[in-house]
């Protein structure tokens, strides 16, 4: 029973203690408009950028992200999604900024997902000197398997969102469109017969005097 009592308390503390150094988020891009974030961040640290377009216009966005002395890293136009890693060269603010710009009426919702550095380990397993024990081993590969499900489940729903937009959309279009269809039948419908009764309609002679 203690052993299962530790077991479950250890399985607890590893869902509990959780963190990421990353910023991760969805915000809007609203037309002709530009966002940056800033980040500041150590030399000689591995970072790693992510961004998808979710909905508006074509799903695509203007990128560029620049180090302290404004020198451009990464840059890319009219991207639907992708990923950047590098390793900053200086200390200081790191800039990304997503432009919508080039957009003039298409709001864009923007998910981006800023990991800089190596993940935290595990309370009492960062700085172990020995060999691991079989619990902190099985608690060292459920942190890695919740992390590799949070960052699926991060993707499906996106891609959901995604895919629910776009259903939308064709959704309205096919509607308009059949509403247009059907407006067109019945003036079709009315014309053809008001063309067929004017044929059978008895025309009155002139009187000629």
């Amino acid at each position: 029973m203690d052993v299962r009592y530790r077991c479950t308390y250890l399985f607890i503390l590893v869902i509990l203690t959780y963190t990421s150094y990353a910023t991760e988020l969805t915000f809007e891009l609203p037309d002709s408009a530009k966002e940056c974030f800033h980040q500041e961040i150590p030399k000689n640290t591995t970072v790693t950028l992510e961004f998808q377009v979710v909905t508006g216009g074509q799903y695509d966005v203007d990128v560029n992200l620049q180090d302290p002395k404004g020198q451009i890293i990464y840059k890319q136009i009219k991207m639907q999604f992708d990923s950047h890693t590098f390793t900053s060269q200086h200390t200081g603010i790191y800039v990304v900024c997503f432009s919508n710009e080039f957009s003039t009426f298409s709001h864009k919702l923007v998910y981006m997902d800023f990991q800089v550095g190596d993940e935290q380990p595990l309370p009492g397993l960062g700085e172990h000197v020995t060999v691991m024990t079989q619990m902190e081993s099985s608690a060292q590969d459920i942190h890695k398997a919740l992390t590799t499900i949070l960052d699926y489940q991060t993707h499906h729903r996106l891609r959901e969102a995604q895919g629910r937009k776009r259903a939308e959309d064709l959704n309205e279009r096919v509607l308009w469109w059949s509403i247009m269809e059907t407006v067109a039948v019945i003036t079709i419908a009315v014309g053809q017969v008001f063309v067929l009764k004017n044929f059978f309609t008895e025309r009155k002679p002139f009187n000629v005097k």
